[in-house]
């Protein structure tokens, strides 16, 4: 649920969830700034959030009194319920769209009965080797979102992408104990893409929270979102610290769009859109591309012929390299 705050000609969605979520969190005893990073937001970003439905209301939902931290006003309380019940309504008239749409894709799935179902994180190569192939309708997704779909039976064929063996290994084991089979494709580098020239001489993750530098985030679900908190972490690097962190884009050249736009000064995203883009490039980690699908997929020819495309194609391609064999990267399995 959204509610729009600002001005006519410059309004701005505010996730009624997450407000929610931080009025609670005050309520509770958190201090605005606590709230704030518990929600995913930086202080800033809550703070202005806040200032702006309260101007939208004329009514204040927190109280900051200095040296005693926030606390919730009567109305805050009774916003918070407000959202509540109406979160409640929203979600029950909800399903009924949702089983009214499911219905139709039923039928359409019917209609459509030799077409496969392939939900795959973001790629260009994916994307150019199911143009060829007849049968596949692809989805982009996140690399989560895609195996979730996969084993929900909601999807037929997944591609994702990991950067490290471990994650790897456990997602393979879980994978193949749903009777899923598994087909490494391809290895491709990521990095941070940045501007020709590279004015804001960014050369690592850390640099991200240079006081100048604007950034453009993956999706929640992305296998490049997950790398990068996982470079975050492993660098103690607060998020919050980030100019955009919060911004996403949902495929890497939407993430190049930008940059190229003057929206931001960096991304993160694989070598080959910087290359296209002609943008400067900063190699981060290399991390191995996967076709996960159902064993009466795997039977059928064009299944077969789907991965000798996108191994082709990886092999040509700057930032890639085909990987067709399961030794090729047995620490990852």
């Amino acid at each position: 649920m959204l509610l729009l705050t600002g001005k006519p000609a410059d309004m701005t969605p505010v996730d009624l969830v997450w407000l929610s979520e931080l009025l609670k969190n005050i309520g509770g005893g958190d201090s605005l700034v606590q709230a704030a990073k518990k929600s995913g937001a930086s202080y800033r970003s809550a703070w202005g959030k806040l200032n702006d439905i309260e101007e939208m209301l004329s009514t204040q939902l927190i109280l900051r009194t200095k040296g005693h931290g926030s606390q919730l006003t009567q109305f805050g309380k009774y916003f918070i319920t407000f959202i509540d019940d109406m979160q409640a309504v929203h979600s029950k008239q909800g399903k009924i769209y949702c089983d009214k749409l499911n219905l139709e894709i039923s039928k359409l799935k019917n209609i459509e009965s030799s077409k496969w179902t392939f939900h795959s994180s973001s790629d260009a190569i994916i994307q150019k080797a199911v143009k060829e192939v007849k049968g596949f309708s692809l989805k982009i997704s996140g690399s989560g979102e895609a195996l979730e779909k996969l084993l929900n039976q909601e999807a037929d064929v997944a591609g994702y992408h990991v950067s490290n063996e471990q994650d790897s290994k456990a997602i393979y084991r879980r994978l193949m104990k749903c009777n899923i089979e598994v087909f490494p494709v391809m290895k491709r580098t990521q990095g941070l893409m940045i501007k020709k020239g590279n004015p804001l001489n960014i050369k690592s993750v850390s640099d991200l929270t240079k006081r100048r530098v604007r950034f453009m985030n993956r999706q929640i679900g992305s296998g490049t979102r997950l790398l990068l908190d996982t470079l975050l972490i492993e660098e103690n690097i607060n998020a919050a610290d980030i100019d955009g962190y919060l911004q996403e884009e949902f495929t890497h050249s939407a993430v190049a769009n930008a940059i190229l736009a003057g929206k931001v000064d960096v991304g993160l995203g694989v070598k080959n859109v910087a290359v296209d883009n002609e943008l400067g490039f900063i190699p981060i980690k290399d991390e191995i591309f996967f076709i996960a699908m159902h064993k009466d997929v795997t039977s059928e020819a064009q299944a077969s012929k789907l991965i000798r495309k996108i191994r082709a194609y990886s092999g040509e391609t700057p930032g890639y390299k085909a990987v067709s064999l399961n030794r090729q990267i047995s620490d990852w399995l």
